[in-house]
């Protein structure tokens, strides 16, 4: 895992600001349960206090290979970077009134589990398999083999309601520190 984690950024394209997710802030997250690695159903919609979602692409397994290029693509590299950010600084930002911190993505539940479980996350990944809060909020994807993932993105969410977003997201395993820095700031 420690070479997932060792990334050299000036090596990986940097996603640019394509305005994807610039209509997101002051959105009420529509009510769509999504399935969550610790077995719940998680309505974002109905979640009171403020929430943190990092939306990410897509995590690789250990055993499996990633797309073709997929280094070439920016902004995919770095979802297990970013998740371990987060894992770090969970209690941090926990301190700093976030009563949940939840990861996104468009893969099944089953193999967002083995990374949650591999990477010791404190905090349960979220299922948009369906691609049903994706599409509700128009939230910025990109297609690789003939899947559909959300490009990596953050919203801090208040009582159903975005926010902020954080968008592009690069590089992802200094992310932590950016929304630890806006929350110091908006508590």
């Amino acid at each position: 895992m420690s070479d997932l984690l060792k990334v050299d950024w000036t090596r990986i394209p940097a996603p640019q600001d394509d305005g994807g997710a610039d209509h997101l802030t002051g959105l009420s997250i529509p009510s769509i349960p999504l399935v969550a690695t610790n077995d719940a159903l998680i309505d974002l919609a109905r979640v009171q206090g403020r929430s943190v979602v990092y939306a990410y692409p897509m995590t690789g397994r250990p055993d499996l290979p990633m797309p073709d290029g997929w280094d070439l693509i920016p902004g995919a590299r770095g979802c297990t970077p970013q998740s371990c950010a987060f894992r770090d600084h969970a209690a941090e930002i926990a301190a700093l009134g976030v009563s949940n911190l939840y990861g996104l993505s468009t893969q099944d539940t089953d193999h967002q589990r083995e990374a949650a479980d591999r990477l010791h996350l404190p905090f349960p990944l979220l299922s948009d398999q369906q691609l049903k809060l994706t599409s509700a909020l128009n939230l910025p994807t990109l297609s690789v083999e003939n899947l559909t993932l959300t490009k990596r993105l953050t919203m801090v969410i208040d009582n159903g309601r975005i926010t902020m977003v954080f968008y592009p997201v690069f590089p992802p395993d200094q992310h932590a520190d950016v929304v630890i820095d806006w929350l110091k700031r908006n508590t």
